[in-house]
């Protein structure tokens, strides 16, 4: 069955590339603009992944990931936080914050597809 990975990012260009990176491996994306956009997509069909920015208007990625965390039904959603921030306290509060996992941009296709796959792929 095609998983569904749920993308949040206030760069169109990102957002871009992160969905063509992983249609190659068959996957969907659904794209959301912002924090406030991604939640109320999350409602909308089975997410399978979320891979969000931290920096966006209307609603950041950390305060979509505590809103996400505080919902039972989303407690073990995996989240990759995708991000220009790399300083160790930026890093250190986005895995606090829920995440399962901090990509740092700008980053290549390879790395976005594995880091994806070891939440989606069965064994």
């Amino acid at each position: 069955m095609q998983k569904t990975i749920l993308l949040a990012d206030d760069s169109a260009s990102i957002r871009k590339f992160v969905s063509l990176a992983l249609k190659l491996k068959g996957y969907k994306v659904v794209q959301a603009v912002d924090g406030m956009d991604a939640y109320e997509k999350l409602g909308l069909e089975q997410i399978d992944i979320l891979i969000t920015d931290l920096n966006m208007p209307n609603m950041d990625g950390l305060k979509l990931i505590k809103t996400i965390r505080e919902n039972p039904g989303f407690q073990s959603l995996p989240i990759i936080i995708l991000s220009s921030l790399v300083k160790d306290k930026d890093i250190e509060t986005g895995m606090a914050s829920g995440a399962n996992s901090y990509l740092i941009k700008p980053f290549n296709q390879k790395r976005i597809q594995y880091e994806v796959a070891k939440y989606l792929e069965e064994d």
